[in-house]
């Protein structure tokens, strides 16, 4: 399979701190891959360094190609995006204004119609287009976490990353979101999932990562992660066994 995204020997240092210690991984075109660790194991500085918003060393290739000197804007104008983990939303725009700056950079290249995007949000979120007049601070946790994927869609990106998309939402919702993360595969998109929710991230995703102390410490297959007894123990409890 082609690989889509790749980072090797990946470090990132705020000050004389040492957040990410050469981190490598893979994600392959078309597959979900998930990342998974304790608070303050670097998981978020990860996402940000592959994004660009972080300087760091070592290689990041996006499809074979070095993204050493490309800025954020430019990261995204070829189809790689970020959902933050605070979803950073306009609130005082309502739901479909914030979709359309999520299509900002198709505007900067020239593209002027997005009405095939909006339905193909829609779709996948009706709840947003109830809401499309809505201003997105009167959202509820899990209308913003929609509207924050709907929002990174409008960019057609090739790769997703998302950064914590569970986070404070209800059981229901967590079920809703997984679903719609699965769901996204429809479309071709490739998926690097950050979670602290190792159960359900590593239900959803094909192969997954242990960032342990800015160290990825266990990768391989979900299926081998899941019962591999050190995860069991730390990260999903002993009922799994």
């Amino acid at each position: 399979m082609t690989v889509a995204l790749q980072a090797s020997g990946l470090s990132v240092s705020y000050g004389k701190v040492l957040a990410l210690t050469d981190a490598s991984i893979t994600l392959k075109e078309g597959s979900i891959v998930s990342v998974i660790g304790p608070n303050g194991a670097g998981k978020t500085t990860m996402l940000a360094a592959l994004m660009g918003l972080h300087p760091s060393r070592g290689a990041v290739q996006y499809y074979g190609r070095s993204l050493a000197t490309d800025t954020v804007e430019e990261r995204v104008g070829q189809g790689l995006c970020l959902v933050p983990e605070r979803r950073e939303l306009f609130g005082d725009l309502n739901c479909r204004d914030n979709l359309l700056l999520g299509a900002f950079s198709r505007w900067r290249k020239g593209e002027r119609q997005f009405s095939d995007s909006y339905d193909e949000v829609y779709r996948r979120f009706p709840r947003l287009k109830e809401r499309s007049t809505q201003e997105a601070s009167t959202l509820s946790g899990g209308e913003r976490q929609m509207l924050a994927i709907g929002r990174a869609m409008m960019a057609r990106p090739k790769v997703l990353m998302l950064d914590e998309p569970s986070l404070g939402l209800a059981p229901f919702m967590v079920r809703e979101i997984f679903r719609i993360i699965t769901s996204l595969r429809e479309t071709g998109v490739s998926i690097l999932l950050v979670e602290q929710n190792a159960r359900a991230a590593l239900a959803v995703a094909d192969y997954g990562y242990v960032l342990e102390n800015g160290a990825v410490t266990l990768e391989g297959p979900t299926s081998d992660l899941a019962s591999n007894s050190r995860v069991i123990d730390t990260y999903l409890g002993r009922t799994a066994r």
